[in-house]
């Protein structure tokens, strides 16, 4: 309650309620965070909630996950386990650095309890992203996703190439990696969901660290049916589920207006479809790829039904926007009773 009383009333008048400006200071904040010990031990003390489980091979000492897109370029790594969460996702990092698509191109939808963003993978690239995680002076203590995406000025018939190159430079850093072809904010990017482009990804990048597949939630069942069958196909570890929305169903009357700029919706709209999928995924694979459910996750309930749709791990973002670390502590208690 502290946070959603007295901390996100601040935050939330950052730059004039301007939601990148929030984001940049947070993250700020966050990475001075990172270099003090003693914060560190007592925000964990207080947020860290411990419910061990092992996914594809990795340990996890909670399935309460940071979605990528909150930390791309991860200069705020140490934090995010001392606010509770059991892994970190950074990214989504591309070959070459890119500056996204211009501002402003986040937007808070507060009465629905969601945010439209069209980012564009503004990213400091992957070359980048690998020195500071080389520089790290101690590991994290969580398993440390890596979210690949595709360069805007690749070509799509150059995009095995790009992702490779990003793969190649974080290998050494990332216990697993997610291959993002959902987000709706990279044109003909959601094309490489097709099964000959999919094939092919996976083909050349699946082997040395567990690989995930990033999924919209937009895509027809018989469309998911056909990228999971390429997913068991090719090794896939597995499927994380699901990326932003272009449909605007759900939002409250006060903010259908600001909902309507361009980008992808996440939050409170997103999460019955959310569990949709998960448990599409589950039911269609018989439970053989484990699944990462994200999407509309806002009190222990959602995490719940999330797991219980069929989640191995879950992912926060928009909900840890709008109820901050104490979300993190009751997700990770709701999956310690599962």
């Amino acid at each position: 309650m502290i946070f959603e009383k007295v901390v996100r009333p601040r935050l939330f008048g950052i730059g004039g309620g301007d939601a990148e400006a929030a984001h940049e200071w947070t993250l700020e904040r966050l990475a001075s965070v990172s270099r003090r010990a003693s914060v560190l031990r007592a925000l964990r003390a207080r947020y860290f909630r411990a419910a061990p489980r092992t996914v594809f091979g990795v340990d996890f000492p909670n399935p309460v996950g940071l979605a990528a897109g909150m930390d791309k370029n991860g200069v705020a790594l140490p934090a995010w386990p001392a606010l509770g969460f059991g892994f970190v996702e950074v990214g989504t990092v591309t070959a070459h650095a890119q500056p996204g698509n211009p501002r402003p191109r986040l937007f808070r939808l507060r009465d629905s309890e969601a945010v439209v963003n069209r980012m564009g993978f503004n990213n400091a690239g992957a070359e980048a992203l690998a020195a500071r995680l080389a520089a790290l002076p101690r590991p994290i203590g969580v398993p440390l996703g890596i979210s690949l995406g595709k360069s805007k000025v690749t070509p799509l018939d150059g995009a095995v190439e790009d992702y490779l190159a990003s793969y190649r430079a974080l290998k050494g850093h990332g216990d697993y990696f997610a291959v993002n072809v959902s987000s709706p904010n990279t044109p003909g990017l959601r094309s490489l969901q097709d099964r000959s482009h999919l094939d092919a990804l996976l083909s050349a990048l699946v082997g040395e660290k567990p690989v995930l597949v990033k999924i919209a939630p937009d895509l027809t069942e018989p469309a998911i049916a056909e990228l999971l069958e390429v997913c068991l196909d090719r090794g896939a570890a597995g499927v994380i589920a699901t990326n932003t929305t272009l449909a605007r169903d759900g939002l409250a009357p006060a903010d259908r207006a600001r909902g309507a700029e361009t980008g992808g919706l996440s939050g409170r709209p997103l999460a019955a479809r959310a569990r949709e999928v998960v448990a599409f995924v589950h039911r269609e694979t018989g439970g053989r790829l484990p699944v990462i459910g994200v999407g509309g996750i806002l009190d222990p309930n959602d995490a719940a039904r999330m797991f219980d749709a069929g989640a191995s791990l879950i992912q926060l973002y928009t909900g840890f926007i709008y109820r901050g670390p104490t979300l993190v502590r009751a997700a990770a208690r709701a999956a310690a009773r599962r």
